[in-house]
């Protein structure tokens, strides 16, 4: 089934998530781009900090969410346009191309990575992070319980993060011509409130379970999520720790390769 998604939970934690981001952007070299896409901008917070860091490029955040995109904000020298990662090809060849925790919920996104660099003009950069995290708690806990009665004839199939380790894009990246600079960082989010892990999650990587869950089952999905989350991860001094591993690449295409 098709899954939405909520800015407002997804932005609850803005300052943690928007953290890697700008540490995938000082890394890209570009001068003066002419053109910037932001792909799978979600509600388009941080793509107006690539107006500010190229303020003369024109600047386009990419979302399949309507909801996300409706949510972005206006007059901050961005445009911003509904469009599937998996399916776009920009009119033109741009100068940098970014995507923040976007391409993890493309299925064989490693085979979408010659498109990608197609997409960017020679000489140009191409700037991805995603999380590294899919055998934590976080999650082994949600596809866990997903799997058990009475939720997994419901949630069987429905849509689920994945990516690589930094090595793998780097060869995949360094095969297509391109000059690659890859790290993995992990973060110790020290996060505060009423279950935070799970309100972490429920913006992000759970999403799509909940929703596929009707609403009789939900409740009791989350309340049983949310205790062994408290498990997994205990509270002290009033607040949780949550580790999240996370890989960043940022590959530049040679001025004279071809694909």
């Amino acid at each position: 089934m098709a899954h939405s998604w909520d800015p407002d939970r997804y932005l609850t934690f803005a300052d943690e998530r928007g953290r890697p981001f700008v540490e995938l952007l000082a890394r890209v070299g570009a001068d003066a781009p002419h053109r910037v896409v932001d792909l799978g901008c979600g509600a388009g917070y941080l793509t107006v900090l690539l107006a500010r860091r190229w303020p003369q490029a024109q600047i386009l955040g990419v979302d399949s969410s309507s909801e996300m995109i409706n949510a972005a904000p206006v007059g901050e020298g961005v445009s911003f346009s509904v469009g599937d990662i998996a399916s776009w090809v920009p009119a033109e060849p741009v100068g940098v191309l970014v995507s923040n925790a976007a391409l993890q919920w493309v299925p064989g996104h490693l085979d979408l990575l010659p498109r990608l660099v197609e997409a960017v003009a020679p000489g140009g950069w191409l700037a991805f992070q995603v999380p590294g995290n899919f055998e934590e708690p976080s999650h082994t806990i949600r596809r866990e319980l997903a799997a058990e009665a009475p939720y997994a004839e419901h949630t069987a199939g429905v849509a689920t993060p994945d990516a690589h380790d930094a090595a793998r894009y780097l060869s995949v990246l360094s095969g297509l011509g391109c000059s690659v600079d890859a790290w993995e960082t992990t973060y110790l989010h020290v996060l505060r409130g009423e279950d935070p892990v799970f309100t972490w999650v429920s913006g992000t990587g759970a999403r799509p379970t909940l929703q596929a869950l009707p609403d009789e089952l939900r409740p009791a999905f989350e309340q049983e999520f949310k205790r062994r989350l408290r498990e997994a991860y205990p509270e002290r001094d009033g607040a949780v720790v949550l580790p999240f591993r996370r890989v960043f690449v940022v590959a530049r295409r040679g001025a004279s390769s071809t694909l």
